[in-house]
């Protein structure tokens, strides 16, 4: 029996599921594994959790930040959690007595751990990535808004008109990626590159109850898809068959990549306060990202684009991964960028008569490059994608740092301090 088996009550740590939009930062970001989902809820495991905050302050909507004393013996299971719409109330203080916990025994905070102590599920992780990505903005990134529509806010949602939708992808059988295109008219919905939204797909799930958010980055810069309009893009991507070759069709996607010109779209958001860009003229920029993870480099590289003449000091550079060419979204406008304007980079890991090759395959292959920018104070990097990614990216700027004569541990603890190195997952 460990120390936290002999503890009576606890601050129960519990994600809500109102607010939640399911972005995995959570799950991501655990170093003990104590957080895990279905395809309707996140939840944290009360025999796992250490209380070590990790997770808090990269939630985009603060669903992570929710906490509940009652009984050790009473805490809610995982199975439990998964079956909620919504969280359980506060146990009153009578709750408490009949329960047999005397008001002095309550925690003024969570428990953790005491030195020492074995923590049920705690194992060896591997790299925590979480270690190194930052949850502060870069200092020079603009205000941004947050939580103007959503479950908890006065209003609860906004309805967006759909003005485009076009694949950004050669035609797959198992995959389909669509730049949509969503236009709010009148109603105010700031936002910046980086930021995501939650969209609400139509109708109920199989236990009849309204279809929760899903969350889908911004891949238009903040003064719209269309400059002067009050519109964004999305790049969504579908997939068609599973591993086994069945046919699959999920809900959100689904719902987004089908749409027709003049459909309206229920989102709330904006979300996201961390992962933005730096604003200053002298700064850097490094993207990582596969996949649909493109988005917010997307963003980022049309706002510069649009502002050229005000960043003639700063470099752009971009690492792109994808199965294969015809899967890699916005391929040709990518080829048709000035050379001098950004420093693009391709990898294929499924190129019939190739070999495999990742983004951090081609980092290294430009570490002298990136050892440079890793020197500059002004550089800041983006990782955005699959998180099978993660690792191997942080791995791979370890090991440039470390040829370039750099000490790993004191850069990448200054990258996170001063909101260099993003990391965003799933």
């Amino acid at each position: 029996m460990n120390a936290l088996d002999e503890i009576s009550v606890i601050k129960q740590h519990l994600i809500d599921p109102e607010i939640c939009i399911r972005c995995n930062t959570c799950e991501a970001t655990c170093p003990v594994g104590a957080i895990t989902h279905d395809d309707r809820n996140y939840v944290v495991d009360a025999a796992k959790c250490n209380a070590c905050m990790d997770c808090i302050s990269p939630c985009p909507t603060g669903s992570i930040d929710n906490w509940r004393t009652l009984p050790r013996v009473m805490a809610y299971t995982p199975e439990i959690q998964l079956t909620w719409d919504e969280l359980p109330p506060e146990l009153s203080p009578e709750q408490l007595a009949e329960a047999g916990i005397e008001a002095a025994l309550v925690p003024e905070a969570p428990l953790t751990p005491a030195a020492g102590d074995e923590v049920a599920g705690l194992a060896e992780v591997g790299v925590n990535t979480a270690t190194f990505g930052a949850t502060l903005p870069p200092w020079s990134a603009a205000h941004p808004y947050t939580h103007l529509y959503g479950p908890k806010a006065a209003d609860k949602s906004v309805s967006a008109t759909v003005v485009g939708n076009a694949r950004v992808t050669a035609v797959g059988k198992d995959y389909d990626t669509h730049h949509v295109v969503l236009d709010f008219g009148a109603m105010p919905f700031p936002v910046l590159e980086g930021q995501s939204i939650g969209i609400v797909a139509p109708g109920t799930d199989a236990q009849g109850r309204p279809h929760h958010a899903r969350q889908y980055s911004i891949a238009s810069p903040r003064n719209g898809e269309r400059p002067g309009y009050n519109n964004l893009s999305l790049t969504v991507k579908r997939v068609l068959e599973d591993h086994q070759g069945r046919p699959v069709r999920g809900v959100a996607s689904n719902y987004l990549c089908d749409l027709q010109v003049g459909d309206k779209v229920s989102v709330i958001g904006p979300f996201g306060a961390s992962f933005l860009m730096p604003n200053h003229p002298l700064s850097n920029i490094v993207m990582i990202c596969t996949g649909t993870g493109s988005a917010p480099m997307r963003a980022m590289t049309e706002w510069r684009r649009r502002q050229l003449g005000k960043f003639e000091g700063g470099k752009l550079m971009l690492f792109f991964g994808a199965r294969t060419q015809e899967e890699l979204p916005y391929f040709g406008p990518l080829q048709n960028l000035p050379k001098d304007f950004i420093d693009s980079n391709f990898a294929f890991s499924r190129t019939s008569g190739q070999p495999k090759r990742y983004v951090q395959d081609l980092m290294r292959e430009r570490a002298a490059d990136l050892g440079t920018l890793l020197k500059d104070p002004n550089t800041c990097f983006y990782v955005c994608g699959l998180k099978s990614m993660e690792v191997g990216v942080v791995q791979a700027l370890r090991e440039v740092a470390e040829q370039t004569g750099l000490d790993w541990e004191t850069l990448g603890a200054a990258l996170k301090r001063e909101g260099r190195l993003h990391l965003e997952t799933y």
